[in-house]
């Protein structure tokens, strides 16, 4: 294989590209079929509220009321649609964030390198593959450098497997087969090495394709959240049974009429049954995936949301994610007389700086990927726009790449004028190869490290003649000759500081996790305000058992050149010390780190799909800010969740409680199901609008983060639910039973009761918004969902009390002006009820 030096293929251009997408579809593998609004209908139909609802429109017709069961059947319909507009909007969410979570892939079209979505990577292209890299779509080899690729997705082969390029590279449109050593397949990932290759077949044309669903996403286990109100729906279904067959067998027995009790034993059901449940949780976590990637935070697992509240860790890369991820050369040092580079002008540098640039890119890929050595290209390209020209016609020939025991990138040429060898990497490791004396060496180091102490990255730069093959098996053997250091600098992102400072508010330590010289990543911890009076190498953690390492890291908070398999050992001591975790990574060896910590965190913009598929979150400006906006974005979903499940089972006790009650005392039934279909048309939007879109609690990144074992919906939270629930069901019976008891007629009491339901229903609402705020202050903090669920509802119940058709079919009574003085006056004391229960739990609590 050989590379020619200032020589790049240009690929296919963006209209061919286009022109093919359009022509032979996207670059997908055939996928399950989606739910459309026909699959969503017959699921809703399967639903047990629904269900109830059409045996109760049933059993109207069976009693000869084809009116009330017209308007019940009208009601489900209502209710559905809301229901399916509702799985719609999720659907649409959940497809998005598929669509951003989709592997991207490096191609060139036009001569120029640019990332695209993977399903769009089209036949003719060129993709640029480099380590860590899932492939995008069979392709034919064109380069290959040390080239190792994992088929086991294909193939069950664990050992990767080594790929060349042919001599003869394949044409735009070559479609066969040719030699399995020299192709590489759509699925497969590559673990060492890069190259280039032209896409030969997309989408279900790939080998990958044709094995068809097999390889399609496997079900995955339940989060503990779904197992937690999976097993509160059970409970209350359970207790909502037993109930409803004790009234359907006391109706019948009492009454002697076993049709109208079986009605009561449904409408009991309704009033218990919480569906919504299982809809928030669906609604809650989609929804906030989709807030979150607003945030530039792909969430990849929604499981993950639930752990964002509770990360009492967060390790960060210092390379891209602290800081701003573009790099330039600040300044050289030969022969220890340092030259400031950026912003020089080519003729004040004298010709030593250009060769050591010069070798510094003949160390560096051909087609840069990494943010330094594009800078350092860069670089040359503006003190030297000529100096290309001199290195026409050379040939990489061989390569020595980085690895955890040699920290150098080096790459001999062979040109017309004989054989080149060019390294850079760690200023230790080139001082090593050069064989440079002690005080030589101890003169570097401190250059380095007074570079270092301003927060850049150093590099030393050596280079070498050659004599030709066979090439040593390592570049040591090599007589290198110093050249001296470039120093690069990227600067920190200015939201960084601010970041730091809330997540030391919020109770969450922020640790720095380099490759970088301890001083460089001082300098940089100091700048961005994370604790840096004691920095840990990678050396120093290696010499640590386990216990001395758990102990260690509750004290160090900067850690520099540290290796990507050092990151796993960091995780487990964090752990065992009993933290939550949260950790960056982009590398192929950070996967199994990203894999351990609670939340794993892959880079989008320079991160490998290996990296990305070991993660629940993807970074896609790789900016530390947005991590933190997405914990805080995690609490307040986590908080308003919890919000609407308080809010659900208080407001379900006096429903239930009102559909019990008569019936016991001997009274005429209060509800009925079409009165808790009108209330379940409240109490849907309101879970799934105004708690969810409810913003953040003021100080909430101000408080210690949650304890992952704290449940969603414990004891403290039932309480606080059924003394509300309670407290509006002696209102509401006390409105009822008085309202019978001073001679209204049963339909005049039912109206009042319901009345009183609705507005204590609405208080519930404003009240259960916060914890924090009274509900003066509550109507007054924006939320227009709420407006609009109380200004509906009042439009409604306004309706259902005075338009004689809608008395008809709610079995009401006209309610005198002066009567709805009761039921306003009963849902005042609520709100008071509420707020003073809202006031005992704020004082133990807050």
């Amino acid at each position: 294989m050989m590379k020619q030096a200032g020589q790049a293929p240009r690929g296919c251009s963006a209209e061919e590209a286009a022109r093919r997408l359009k022509q032979e579809g996207y670059n997908e593998l055939p996928a399950k079929r989606k739910r459309d609004a026909l699959h969503i209908v017959l699921e809703v139909l399967c639903e047990p509220m629904f269900l109830l609802l059409l045996g109760a429109g049933l059993i109207y017709l069976l009693l000869g009321d084809a009116g009330d069961a017209l308007m019940l059947l009208g009601f489900v319909f209502i209710t559905m649609g809301i229901t399916i507009v509702q799985e719609r909007r999720t659907e649409r969410v959940l497809e998005t964030l598929r669509d951003l979570s989709s592997p991207r892939a490096l191609v060139i079209r036009d001569g120029e390198q640019e990332r695209v979505p993977g399903r769009e990577v089209v036949r003719g292209d060129l993709l640029v593959i480099e380590e860590g890299d899932r492939v995008a779509a069979d392709a034919a080899l064109i380069e290959a450098h040390d080239l190792l690729v994992d088929e086991s997705l294909l193939t069950g082969e664990s050992v990767a497997v080594a790929k060349q390029a042919p001599d003869k590279a394949p044409g735009p449109e070559q479609t066969d087969s040719g030699d399995a050593g020299s192709r590489v397949y759509s699925g497969t990932m590559v673990v060492q090495g890069g190259g280039l290759a032209r896409v030969t077949a997309v989408g279900a044309q790939t080998e990958l394709g044709k094995i068809g669903k097999s390889l399609q996403a496997l079900p995955t286990e339940k989060s503990p959240l779904q197992r937690e109100i999976g097993m509160l729906v059970k409970r209350f279904a359970l207790l909502g049974s037993a109930v409803s067959l004790l009234v359907f067998t006391l109706y019948g027995i009492a009454r002697a009429d076993w049709m109208n009790g079986l009605l009561a034993g449904i409408t009991l059901a309704m009033s218990v049954l919480p569906e919504e449940f299982t809809v928030i949780l669906t609604v809650f976590m989609a929804l906030g995936a989709w807030r979150i990637s607003r945030s530039r935070v792909l969430t990849r697992h929604t499981p993950v949301i639930e752990a964002l509240g509770s990360a009492t860790v967060l390790c960060v890369d210092k390379t891209g994610t602290l800081t701003q991820n573009r790099m330039s050369v600040k300044a050289a040092v030969i022969d220890g007389r340092e030259f400031a580079i950026e912003g020089a002008h080519p003729d004040t540098l004298p010709d030593e700086v250009r060769r050591l640039l010069e070798c510094s890119v003949l160390a560096s890929e051909i087609m840069p990927f990494d943010p330094m050595e594009k800078a350092i290209h860069r670089s040359l390209d503006s003190l030297s726009p000529d100096a290309g020209k001199a290195h026409r016609g050379w040939s990489l020939v061989h390569e020595y790449p980085l690895t955890r025991d040699f920290l150098a990138m080096t790459h001999v040429w062979e040109g017309t004028d004989g054989c080149r060898v060019a390294t850079k990497g760690a200023p230790e490791t080139i001082a090593r190869l050069c064989r440079l004396g002690p005080e030589k060496t101890k003169e570097v180091l401190e250059q380095v490290r007074q570079l270092a102490a301003q927060g850049m990255r150093v590099l030393g730069v050596a280079r070498a003649s050659c004599t030709g093959k066979p090439w040593p098996s390592q570049p040591d053997a090599f007589a290198f000759t110093w050249l001296g250091l470039i120093a690069l600098a990227d600067p920190l992102r200015p939201p960084v500081p601010a970041a730091v400072r809330e997540c030391h508010q919020a109770g969450i330590r922020v640790v720095m996790i380099t490759g970088d010289y301890p001083a460089t990543a001082q300098a940089i911890a100091k700048e961005a305000g994370i604790p840096s009076h004691r920095v840990m190498t990678g050396a120093e953690l290696e010499s640590l058992d386990a216990a001395a390492l758990a102990q260690a890291v509750r004290e160090v908070q900067v850690f520099a050149r540290i290796r990507p398999e050092q990151k796993l050992r960091l995780v487990t001591a964090f752990k065992s010390n009993g933290e939550v975790v949260a950790m960056t990574g982009d590398g192929v060896n950070d996967a199994p780190a990203l894999k351990a910590a609670h939340i794993g965190i892959s880079m989008g913009e320079r991160g490998t799909d290996v990296a990305r598929e070991a993660s629940s979150l993807v970074l896609l400006n790789d900016d530390f800010a947005s991590i933190v906006h997405a914990i805080g974005l995690g609490r307040r979903i986590y908080d308003n969740l919890r919000k609407a499940l308080t809010y659900i089972v208080a407001v379900h006790l006096p429903i239930a409680g009102m559909a019990l009650l008569p019936l016991l005392l001997g009274a005429p039934l209060a509800f009925a199901p079409i009165h808790i279909v009108f209330l379940e048309m409240i109490i849907n939007p309101a879970c799934a609008v105004v708690f969810e879109t409810e913003h953040a609690e003021s100080g909430i990144m101000q408080r210690p983060p949650r304890s992952i074992a704290e449940r969603l919906f414990g004891a403290r939270d039932l309480a606080f639910a059924v003394l509300q629930g309670l407290g509006l069901l002696a209102v509401v019976a006390a409105i009822y039973f008085l309202g019978l008891r001073a001679g209204l007629q049963a339909a005049e009491a039912r109206a009042l009761a319901f009345t009183c339901v609705v507005l204590g229903n609405l208080s519930l609402i404003v009240v259960n918004r916060s914890m924090r705020h009274g509900v003066l202050e509550l109507l007054r903090i924006p939320n227009q969902a709420q407006w609009w669920v109380l200004g509906s509802t009042a439009v409604a119940l306004l309706a259902a009390l005075y338009i004689p058709a809608l008395q008809n079919v709610f079995h009401f009574a006209p309610v005198q002006g002066r009567d709805l003085m009761w039921p306003v006056a009963a849902g005042i004391a609520a709100m008071a009820w509420f707020e003073f229960v809202k006031y005992g739990f704020r004082q133990k609590t807050l």
